[in-house]
């Protein structure tokens, strides 16, 4: 029987068995369900083309998982944003005015509360997280897609924006900053 056909590794059934949890995943990752339903057909077609190089190192889940996490990768490398940095100072006074000289913040973090992981779980929160990246300059949002969702590196942003890692990281903090307020505002700040 060829390894193809081993429970779990038929192609066929890989559509009702790992559908929903690939769609999740991508979802996750991009704000929108056509994007995620057309990333995860891509990757059903990618691993049934590849089928017969599967090793059967790991689960089946875990290995369309890697290829849709690539998949994911790709789209946005295609994006190619072309949005300039122009549009980034705005929100750099605006950030500038946290920290005073000695880098001490002038307005401290509300207390947020509750325990992080039981936070986390909530379909909600996804939500609110989706809402802010969607409000966010695209750079800013695509960069922290890539980095806190994806597990991109340094390096590979950099390439896919042309920049250097100082301003990567200001991207990076940039976006955490503008996440932290749009989370206080909309998430902590409703008592949720």
């Amino acid at each position: 029987m060829p390894a193809v056909r081993k429970q779990g590794n038929d192609p066929v059934t890989w559509l009702n068995q790992y559908g929903d949890a690939l769609y999740r995943y991508a979802r996750a990752r991009v704000q929108d369900s056509f994007t995620a339903e057309d990333l995860v057909q891509d990757t059903l077609l990618a691993a049934y083309r590849s089928r017969k190089t599967f090793s059967g190192q790991s689960t089946v889940r875990t290995w369309l998982t890697g290829i849709l996490k690539h998949k994911v990768m790709d789209y946005y490398r295609k994006l190619n944003p072309e949005q300039g940095d122009e549009n980034l100072d705005i929100f750099a006074c605006s950030l500038d005015n946290l920290f005073d000289k000695k880098e001490k913040w002038k307005i401290k973090p509300g207390d947020w509360g509750g325990d992080p992981k039981n936070v986390y779980e909530r379909k909600e929160l996804m939500g609110v997280i989706h809402a802010c990246l969607a409000d966010m300059p695209e750079k800013l949002s695509l960069a922290y897609t890539l980095r806190e969702m994806e597990g991109a590196t340094t390096g590979e942003i950099c390439e896919l924006f042309q920049t250097g890692k100082n301003n990567c990281w200001v991207l990076l903090y940039r976006a955490r900053m503008l996440l932290r307020r749009c989370l206080e505002v909309n998430w902590f700040g409703n008592g949720k």
